[in-house]
């Protein structure tokens, strides 16, 4: 995998990063977020859906686990914080959105172990300061 690290210093930079990883997904995509509470994870997913062009308003799916929206191509968004066992992951078949024409984007992905398909973008954004991002972000390999 290919890694890049930015330092992102504006709420406005780090939407403008996100609307860019959104304009360039492709069907199948996944973005895999991880980072403390507070950190912008929910921002980056509304980017990228906009990005898309999904009208609705997005919201951190904590005690759904899963949303979906429609725009250029169907949008997935997980929450993955109140898994506490991976087994549980088990009953949200949520494999299955990855095999469709999709793009997917699941917070907290580190509790999803190493279930996530091999196109997955990690990204890990790291709190600096009230407006500094710090993002660290694996690329699939080809």
């Amino acid at each position: 995998m290919e890694n890049d690290v930015y330092t992102l210093k504006s709420v406005e930079e780090t939407r403008a990063f996100a609307r860019n990883l959104g304009t360039h997904a492709k069907s199948g995509d996944c973005f895999a977020l991880d980072g403390d509470l507070g950190a912008g994870k929910t921002v980056i997913a509304k980017e990228i859906a906009a990005a898309l062009g999904v009208t609705e308003e997005i919201t951190s799916p904590t005690f759904t686990l899963c949303e979906e929206y429609e725009g250029r191509l169907p949008f997935y968004h997980f929450d993955l914080y109140r898994i506490d066992d991976p087994r549980e992951l088990d009953m949200l078949f949520f494999e299955d959105y990855w095999e469709g024409n999709g793009v997917s984007v699941i917070e907290w992905a580190g509790r999803a172990e190493h279930r996530l398909p091999r196109n997955t973008t990690y990204i890990t954004i790291e709190y600096v300061d009230e407006n500094t991002r710090r993002l660290s972000i694996a690329y699939p390999s080809d």
